[in-house]
Order: C-alpha cells, then sequence, then structure tokens
C-alpha cells in the first residue's frame, strides 16, 4: 500500500469535507499495519436506469481507494430504493415497485464497469438483510435515532414550514442507510454534500451497534450543463456515460468556462495548473476529449473532436445527419417527435418555444408549421435531421 501522506492526497483531491481527517489518518495506519484494506461504502438507489457524470463523482473516488488497495463496497439499495431518499426533495418521492428498481439495478453493473474495476469490488444489495428482518426488528431500528434528530435535517425544516406532508417512511431512510453501514461494517462511506445527514446517522448507529465510527467523506455535487441545477437526468442537464461519443462531447464543449475547472478536477486526473494556463476553448476541448477517452477509446474520442471541429467550427453538417421521409402537410411538431429528434410532444413545444429550432436556418416557433420541400431541421446546436418528401 501506498504510504499515507501520498494516499491523503489522492484522497482528498475533489473532497468537501472528512470527518474527521484525524480518524481517517487512524484507519490508514491500522490498515498499513496489519496489512488489511479498509472497507469503502457507497450506496446508489436505483431510481432512475441510467448513470450520469454527476454519479461518476463518487464512482471516480471508489475507483481512487480501489487503486490505493482498498475493497470497495458498490451498495445498490434495491430495498431503500422502494422508499426513496427524501433529501433535497420539496415533496414526497414517489414510491417505485421492486420491479422498477430490479430493472433499473440491472443496468448498473455495465455501466459502472466503465469507472470501476469489478473484479476488485464487492456489490451487495441491502434487500439481503432488510427482506429477512421481521416487522419488529425493523421498529427496533427506529430506537436509534430521536424524533427531533430527524426533524433537524434542513431539507424536512423548509417543509415542515411550508406545511406540507412528511411521511414517516421518509424518516426510516436514514436510519436504513446507516444500518447498511453496521451489516457492511464500513471503514469510510462516501456520498454527496446533500448525503450529510443520512452519512452521519450511520456513525451513530455503528457505534450504538459497539462498531468503530465510520469516517465520512462527502463529494460535491456536480452542477450540470446549465451550470446551476444539480445534474439530473429530469432536468435535462446531465451527461450520460452511455451517451454516443459525439453527444457527449458536443454537452461537454457547452457548459460555461466558469464550470470547467471543476469539471476538471472532479472528473479527471489531469493537473489543474495544466489547465489554467490553456485557452477556455482549447481547455474545454481537452477536458471533452479527456472524458470521451475515459468511457469510450482514445480513437472514438479524437474522432468525436474531429466530428465536432468539423460541424462546429467549420459549419459544415455532421456526417451521420438522420433522414427521415415526411408525409405530404405534416407539421414540425410531428415530424420532430415520430423522427425521435425529441423525446415528447412536451420537450418539443418547449423547444419551439425557446426558439431553438430551425429549419434550413430560418427559426420556427409555431408548431403547426408544415414545411412544403425538403431541408435540414436543426434543434439546438447538436441535433440535426434531413427532412425528405
Amino acid at each position: 500500500m501506498m504510504d499515507i501522506a501520498k494516499q491523503l492526497e489522492i484522497i482528498k483531491r475533489g473532497a468537501v469535507e472528512i470527518i474527521s481527517e484525524a480518524q481517517l489518518k487512524k484507519k490508514l495506519e491500522k490498515s498499513i499495519a496489519s496489512a488489511k484494506p479498509l472497507v469503502i461504502k457507497a450506496g446508489f438507489d436505483p431510481t432512475a436506469p441510467d448513470i450520469h457524470l454527476g454519479h461518476t463523482v463518487l464512482l471516480r473516488k471508489m475507483r481512487q481507494f480501489q487503486d490505493l488497495g482498498h475493497k470497495v463496497v458498490f451498495l445498490i439499495g434495491d430495498f431503500t430504493g422502494q422508499i426513496g431518499d427524501p433529501t433535497g426533495r420539496n415533496e414526497k418521492r414517489k414510491q417505485l415497485s421492486k420491479e422498477e428498481v430490479l430493472q433499473n439495478a440491472a443496468t448498473y453493473k455495465k455501466q459502472v464497469s466503465k469507472v470501476l474495476d469489478l473484479g476488485r469490488m464487492e456489490i451487495a444489495f441491502n434487500s439481503a438483510w432488510f427482506e429477512k428482518m421481521s416487522g419488529l426488528d425493523i421498529l427496533n431500528l427506529t430506537g436509534h435515532a430521536t424524533v427531533s434528530q430527524i426533524l433537524a435535517r434542513a431539507d424536512f425544516k423548509k417543509r415542515l414550514a411550508r406545511n406540507e406532508d412528511i411521511s414517516l417512511l421518509e424518516f426510516m431512510y436514514p436510519i436504513l442507510q446507516g444500518y447498511d453501514s453496521v451489516k457492511l461494517e464500513a471503514d469510510i462511506e462516501l456520498g454527496g454534500t446533500d448525503q450529510i445527514f443520512n452519512l452521519l446517522v450511520g456513525r451513530d448507529i455503528q457505534k450504538d451497534f459497539c462498531q468503530e465510527e465510520q469516517v465520512v467523506i462527502t463529494m460535491p455535487l456536480l452542477e450540470g450543463t446549465d451550470g446551476v441545477q444539480k445534474m439530473s437526468k429530469s432536468l435535462g442537464n446531465y451527461i450520460g456515460i452511455d451517451e454516443a461519443p459525439k453527444d457527449i462531447f458536443g454537452k461537454l464543449m457547452s457548459i460555461s468556462d466558469t464550470m470547467m475547472l471543476k469539471y476538471y478536477e472532479l472528473l479527471t486526473d489531469i493537473d489543474l495548473q495544466e489547465v489554467k494556463p490553456m485557452h477556455p476553448k482549447e481547455a474545454k476541448m481537452r477536458l471533452a476529449e479527456e472524458i470521451v477517452r475515459q468511457y469510450y477509446t482514445p480513437e472514438e474520442a479524437a474522432k468525436a473532436r474531429q466530428e465536432f471541429e468539423r460541424v462546429f467550427s467549420q459549419k459544415e453538417l455532421p456526417s451521420d445527419i438522420q433522414v427521415y421521409q415526411a408525409a405530404a402537410a405534416e407539421n414540425v411538431l410531428d415530424i420532430l417527435i415520430k423522427s425521435g429528434l425529441v423525446k415528447s410532444g412536451n420537450e418539443g413545444r418547449r423547444l419551439l418555444k425557446q426558439g431553438a429550432v430551425f429549419f434550413n436556418d430560418t427559426k420556427v416557433t409555431d408548431e403547426n408549421f408544415a414545411p412544403d420541400k425538403g431541408g435540414i431541421l436543426k434543434v439546438g446546436s447538436r441535433r440535426y435531421l434531413k427532412v425528405t418528401f
């Protein structure tokens, strides 16, 4: 194993808070002395099927721990996922069925293999212990937290102030997440800054079960392509790691210059001192190429860069533009939906209202507009469609 100073340098990169660094040093010292790796836990509720770059902030930190020789446990909350983590929510979260949760979880292994070494990782499902517990066993867990402690959560305080409902099921979530740490005997738990309450509950519950408290390491929440909101599929500001290389590249080129260094720090291993003197456009190009390379190949990354430069710098059309055979008098909204250029009528109407749709370089805002000749339909700066009759 690497010496403690070097391990700490790698572990602390990008981290917001370590509770506590003194405990972390002691755990690392013990690990080196005993030649026993630490158990690193990070939990993911499979409430959506796709993993995006926001998720990889934690995944990359997990990979760093793997490379340092520690044991990483990728915990899939197939049981807690049916409840739904209330963190950051303004309203009650819709419960998912067991079938929906398992269907989403099935896609996770393939996707995380792009970041983590599956051969050096344990995948655990928290249904393995929760489904074996009786109702009384689960109720007994509530004795490890108080109502005042749970209500101290900032998001719950806000909801109470607005007279919004909080279900008792939501009260249970941090307790169940904390018990996961007991079952896994976690030395370290990773989570986003919005997870701090849940992570600290885990420390308290471990102490109640006579275990050494886990060290909590929080990572920043990655803002999406809008540069404002946390990256989220529901907000449409996400970059999925399974998206086509040219789409990943194009989306990364759309982020603001001010967000770029944060993306470098959290999503790459590149020394920030190399990046700071670079021209913003070139730095962004390098960032996009590096991230495509991580999830595909160097060849795909180079190809995505060439395609971007050809389309956006030289104002040419994409080499793989989709062709759509339109019916006579078919309106633009129908073309957008049927061609798959948008995922729904609502998305199409929103883009039309925003002035993001062009036909032969002319802005289209009327959903009933029906082209009378062939041409190029463009949505935003990255989606093209060749319309023929």
